[in-house]
């Protein structure tokens, strides 16, 4: 029992926000490549499988995280009781559940065409260069960014087998999107990630951070509304995409970097913000 409650505590499967901010994505690639085939078996089918994807290289992401930050987050008051910083776990064993994880990840992706095998191959470059980029980068949010939202394309992929510029396009407006939120959630370790030297755009922002926030919400919803205007061949869109603005306009207003809940309570709405989302995707099936 204690060794489950570690797992747990080391996947951060006690807390679907991680997992879910990587499968809303993927939620957006299938609805809008159903828009186009409408092959509804293939697309609910997708669905589970990029959901339990998601669940487990979350899981595996978080623990290669642990690894290589254990020794910084035993300095950090909002990490320091994490399996591995406070040694409740070796490496070695937290390394074959990584390897445990991903073998479970892959037997998912084989599911897939060729061309989706390749791109969540090509995806983990990203995914395990991701934890150093604190290290000597600003813009470790850039990279969470590139990487939390590649299931956008493979989803894509997946149900057509073949790539157009749309959807890199929504790619791109979805990087805008992480590089918001996960600053905002960043804002919570301002004062210890100064003190061990880490790096982030919350720090490297600190002094207008709604700004930085504002103008990446911005981005993304600007590239968002040309997308669905070209797209979509119904206004209803609308009602769910008008759902998202709000939601983001909402963690504006909410989120205080001297309050460090008020941060995790608006970074939190952005499971919200991803499920409003595909449902506009959807509407693209609207006639």
């Amino acid at each position: 029992m204690k060794d489950l409650k570690i797992f747990v505590n080391l996947t951060r499967l006690d807390r679907p926000i991680g997992y879910l901010l990587l499968f809303w994505p993927c939620s957006w690639g299938l609805a809008y490549a159903y828009s186009l085939n409408k092959n509804i078996e293939n697309f609910l089918y997708y669905i589970i499988l990029f959901l339990l994807g998601s669940v487990l290289m979350r899981s595996a992401g978080c623990i290669v995280n642990d690894i290589v930050d254990r020794k910084l987050d035993k300095r950090v008051k909002r990490t320091k009781n994490r399996p591995l910083a406070a040694n409740l776990i070796s490496v070695k064993k937290a390394f074959m559940y990584v390897i445990m994880l991903c073998a479970l990840a892959f037997c998912i992706l084989i599911q897939f065409n060729f061309l989706t095998i390749m791109l969540g191959l090509a995806s983990m470059t990203l995914a395990f260069s991701y934890p150093f980029m604190k290290r000597i980068t600003y813009w470790p949010q850039l990279f969470l960014g590139l990487t939390f939202n590649w299931g956008i394309i493979m989803a894509w992929a997946s149900l057509s087998n073949y790539l157009t510029l749309d959807i890199f396009i929504v790619y791109f407006a979805a990087i805008f999107w992480t590089l918001g939120y996960d600053t905002i959630y960043g804002a919570q370790d301002i004062v210890d990630d100064e003190i061990i030297g880490v790096k982030s755009t919350s720090i490297k922002f600190k002094s207008m951070l709604k700004k930085f926030v504002s103008i990446n919400y911005s981005i993304t919803i600007i590239i968002l509304i040309l997308f669905f205007f070209n797209n979509s061949r119904s206004s209803i869109f609308l009602v769910p995409f008008t759902a998202f603005i709000l939601t983001l306009i909402y963690q504006i207003i909410n989120f205080d970097k001297r309050y460090p809940i008020s941060c995790l309570d608006s970074f939190k709405i952005n499971n919200i913000s991803g499920f409003y989302m595909f449902i506009t995707f959807l509407t693209l099936s609207f006639k």
